[in-house]
């Protein structure tokens, strides 16, 4: 879907509700007119550009996750693995971000908690099997609950 605001993604300043965009590099590079290389070789520009241009945070897929706020902030994910290099596992991110914010999270804690929890559950779904390979986004959905509840202080 994203691929079909390449040349107009200005429309979206005219939006009346917050967005939250998750494009992966191939689609930020179709997105912003230029080579997916060039994202790459500055993807917190690349990030900060789209989110500039768009009004909305922008969460920038890929190795080092880049969270972009049109305000300026910056986020750079540290967790994930390449098991997450598979089809599907950006709509359970967008899941994340969404279940978030209907809780009460603003967009932008919301994506930076669920990117982080998303690449969280990634890392404990390669431990429990011992390896990054053959891993389905569905795969990731009973490591969810756990990362997310280890976020939340524990009740007396």
């Amino acid at each position: 879907g994203l691929n079909c605001l390449a040349g107009r993604v200005y429309i979206l300043k005219k939006a009346k509700c917050q967005i939250v965009l998750t494009p992966h590099p191939g689609e930020m590079a179709r997105l912003l007119g230029m080579s997916v290389s060039e994202v790459q070789k500055d993807r917190i520009s690349a990030a900060e550009t789209l989110s500039k241009k768009t009004g909305a945070v922008v969460v920038l897929k890929g190795a080092a996750t880049v969270i972009a706020s049109p305000d300026g902030q910056v986020y750079i994910n540290p967790t994930g693995s390449s098991a997450l290099a598979t089809a599907g596992t950006g709509d359970v991110l967008c899941g994340m971000i969404g279940g978030l914010i209907s809780q009460g999270l603003d967009i932008l804690s919301a994506s930076v908690a669920a990117v982080y929890g998303h690449g969280l559950a990634s890392e404990r779904w390669t431990d429990a099997n011992k390896g990054e390979a053959g891993m389905m986004a569905t795969d990731l959905l009973g490591f969810i609950p756990v990362v997310l509840n280890s976020f939340v202080s524990k009740r007396p």
